[in-house]
């Protein structure tokens, strides 16, 4: 037994013959290769079907009217169609939006909303005076309060001229509390 050789044994160096095959071994690399390639390819995928859900509403500059349309020192209410993207979902809705044109040139605008309950209200020309019917708050020309139960003034609204047009960036806020908090 001591003169029998091993047939593994060659030159006295251990040779083991490999486990598995030359297929096995490009299955493994093929496989993973397609993982990696898989995996890269998911991530950006991943994000780009997320992300909207994720992105707060950026505020768009609205075209709201005319400069030279407004009459000067007379409140006028301007609709206007405003499109909202929320995530995937994209709204269309009609608005308003008062603006009055001061004598330099200048232009306020305010929310439509009265600040005591959110009512809508209108302008009252003969007393020049914004008017809410539903709980009688009242505001002057400059949206400061005269009378009634709302907290504050009226909400004013970012708003620029460009090429004689008026832009707005229409925004919503708490009503019944006497800090401007948007929603």
């Amino acid at each position: 037994m001591s003169g029998e050789r091993d047939p593994s044994v060659e030159g006295g160096a251990g040779f083991h013959t490999p486990v598995g095959s030359r297929r096995t071994f490009f299955r493994w690399v093929t496989t993973g290769l397609a993982g990696l390639i898989g995996l890269g390819l998911a991530v950006p995928l991943t994000g780009y079907v997320i992300s909207p859900a994720l992105k707060r509403r950026e505020p768009q500059w609205v075209d709201v009217g005319a400069l030279d349309e407004l009459p000067e020192g007379e409140p006028k209410q301007l609709d206007h169609v405003t499109t909202s993207r929320d995530g995937y979902l994209e709204s269309r809705f009609q608005k308003a939006v008062w603006a009055v044109k001061r004598p330099d040139g200048q232009v306020s605008v305010f929310a439509p909303m009265c600040t005591h309950l959110g009512c809508g209200y209108h302008w009252a020309g003969g007393e020049k005076q914004f008017k809410c019917p539903c709980h009688g708050s009242v505001f002057d020309l400059e949206g400061q309060v005269v009378a009634g139960p709302a907290p504050r003034p009226l909400d004013p609204l970012p708003a620029k001229v460009e090429n004689g047009r008026l832009l707005v960036i229409f925004k919503e806020f708490k009503s019944g509390i006497a800090q401007r908090v948007e929603l």
